[in-house]
């Protein structure tokens, strides 16, 4: 099968397997030429070599440990310079689930460097060229996690929380521009980063487990019907515009200069 490539290219971090896999794809399959970005260079490899010959599109591998200060570096030098990318999908990730006492140190420094510091350095590498071009997507990977904890999810709820938070603020910087920016906040979908975190699927009620094939559909559905905000797996969309309406009521509730009543302290003058 041929495509013809009108797109541009897209950078997926993550792309080795999961929801990147999927992602590099669906985005071949739609004209994109490919840059894909993971540790497992065998299997990126021979990622990029089937994507090719598939649909006939320019894919390229590149093998980054996004932990590494120099393979990040690496990669943002490539979204600075490359005047062909059109497109980010931030899908690359950490998870440790444990109790923070728990937890092993260099497992929350990966956490905080790949979920939150890759993430920001990376879409800030490639805003400018977009900007100059008035044109350009970037898709951030967050999670349900993001605006929930779990016993065990605290630091990884906390990446997740910055990824939700700073992809809002980008759409609201860039609203009225050429650029798309989308957050995909998915549930529990069936990926290698469950057996890495230490809770395997098994363990998980089956019934709430997404195959990352239709996770990635969804997301793409919502990007075509230009959804800012895209849950996959939630039916009723009004729960989070109640979500929305309820952090907006709570910020402006805020927004006063005296003590709130309950608490029995008298201003001062």
């Amino acid at each position: 099968m041929n495509a013809v490539t009108t797109q541009g290219t897209a950078l997926i971090t993550g792309a080795s397997s999961g929801l990147g896999a999927v992602y590099a794809d669906r985005l071949a399959a739609r004209g994109f030429d490919l840059i894909l970005v993971a540790r497992r260079v065998e299997r990126l490899g021979t990622l990029a070599a089937s994507l090719a010959e598939k649909y006939g599109v320019a894919v390229r591998a590149m093998a980054a440990d996004l932990a590494a200060p120099a393979d990040l570096q690496r990669v943002v030098e490539e979204l600075a310079s490359n005047p062909a990318i059109t497109m980010l999908v931030n899908n690359a990730g950490v998870s440790t689930l444990g109790a923070v006492v728990d937890s092993p140190r260099e497992g929350i420094a990966a956490m905080d460097q790949v979920n939150v510091a890759a993430l920001a350095q990376l879409t800030y590498a490639v805003l400018p060229q977009f900007k100059q071009r008035n044109r350009g997507t970037i898709i951030n990977i967050g999670s349900v996690l993001s605006f929930h904890i779990l016993p065990v999810s605290t630091i990884y709820s906390a990446t997740k929380g910055y990824v939700m938070n700073f992809t809002r603020g980008l759409q609201q910087e860039l609203a009225g521009t050429g650029i798309t920016v989308q957050l995909v906040l998915p549930a529990s979908t069936a990926t290698e980063i469950w057996e890495l975190s230490g809770v395997p699927l098994s363990q998980l009620d089956q019934a709430t487990i997404m195959r990352a094939e239709d996770c990635v559909d969804a997301a793409l559905a919502g990007l075509d019907q230009g959804e800012l905000v895209t849950l996959p797996s939630v039916e009723d969309q009004v729960l989070w515009e109640q979500f929305d309406a309820a952090r907006l009521a709570l910020f402006a509730g805020a927004m006063r200069g005296k003590p709130a009543s309950r608490y029995g302290v008298k201003a001062s003058d």
